[in-house]
């Protein structure tokens, strides 16, 4: 068997270590152009190039949950895609949302601005209910958000383009339940895929559909946001802020607006990072089950873009 290793922007010696302990025998090996056709491909937003030059691929596994990269290539017909279904990255995931909505829930950045300052100040207690928070998309990682931000008693309320059930949360799906769905939250989440559907989504009138004092938190793509609708809605003051992990360029250019406005708090594409190990482990036991004629979880569907 043979392993082609192909993940831009990625430290490849421990993956391919990695690989080599989960299948000892097998060719494991970072791509390079003209490189020997492999059995399987392990990838992080590879080139067209790869794609056509590996013509005998059983299957191709992404190292992340996002596939939006890997559908913008013309893939190979009839080779599975598979994403990781977890691989730690949800409980990642909770913890940073639920930090983001804590923080600015306790209104704890003002205290934070006041120390700075040497001022012991007092702001006065703030209601959840005063705060439903909806979280776009419910799959692995939206579902666990939600149940965490549920376990502090906010009202939550999830928007899912097919119909989901999740107890504890309130839950809109498909293009009629957007509008409700967005007039019901304070606080807004995405964790959508990036698809043609959800390209732009967060944008001037959605936006404006959340209730006054909206907060944002962007940790899926920053392809899903218009930033200047974003800065038009906070000046305005209908939205009260944002904490933003993920942007249409990254890193963050030095000269744009996020980087200076008060109302934004601004995170590197931090806020759920792949665990070399668990991931080995996954892609491994997929790879096994493909092997072994088995079905596995994870796969993507091309038609719906995740």
């Amino acid at each position: 068997m043979r392993i082609s290793f192909c993940c831009t922007g990625t430290k490849a010696q421990p993956w391919l270590e990695g690989l080599r302990d989960a299948f000892p025998g097998a060719e494991v090996e970072t791509w390079s152009a003209g490189a020997p056709l492999a059995d399987y491909a392990v990838v992080w937003t590879p080139p067209q190039q790869f794609i056509d030059e590996q013509t005998q691929l059983k299957g191709i596994f992404n190292i992340g949950a996002g596939v939006d990269a890997l559908m913008a290539l013309r893939l190979p017909p009839g080779v599975p895609v598979v994403r990781l279904d977890d691989a730690g990255m949800s409980v990642q995931m909770a913890e940073y949302v639920c930090h983001a909505v804590i923080r600015h829930f306790r209104e704890l950045g003002g205290y934070e601005a006041d120390a700075a300052e040497g001022k012991w100040t007092y702001r006065k207690p703030r209601m959840r209910q005063d705060f439903p928070v909806g979280v776009m998309g419910l799959g692995i990682l939206g579902e666990r958000v939600s149940r965490a931000l549920a376990q502090f008693e906010f009202p939550v309320q999830g928007w899912s383009r097919s119909a989901r059930t999740i107890p504890g949360v309130q839950c809109f799906s498909g293009e009629s339940g957007l509008n409700d769905f967005l007039a019901a939250s304070r606080i807004l989440v995405c964790l959508l895929p990036l698809t043609p559907d959800t390209d732009n989504i967060m944008r001037h009138d959605t936006l404006a559909r959340l209730q006054p004092g909206g907060y944002v938190i962007n940790v899926a793509r920053g392809s899903h946001l218009v930033d200047d609708d974003l800065i038009a809605l906070l000046d305005s003051g209908h939205l009260a802020g944002a904490t933003l992990d993920v942007f249409r360029t990254e890193p963050l250019p030095a000269a744009h607006p996020f980087w200076q406005h008060s109302k934004i708090t601004v995170t590197p594409h931090t806020s759920a990072r792949t665990l070399r190990d668990e991931s080995i482990a996954q892609i491994a036991g997929k790879i096994a089950a493909l092997q072994g004629g088995q079905p596995v979880s994870g796969i993507v569907d091309p038609a719906r873009g995740y």
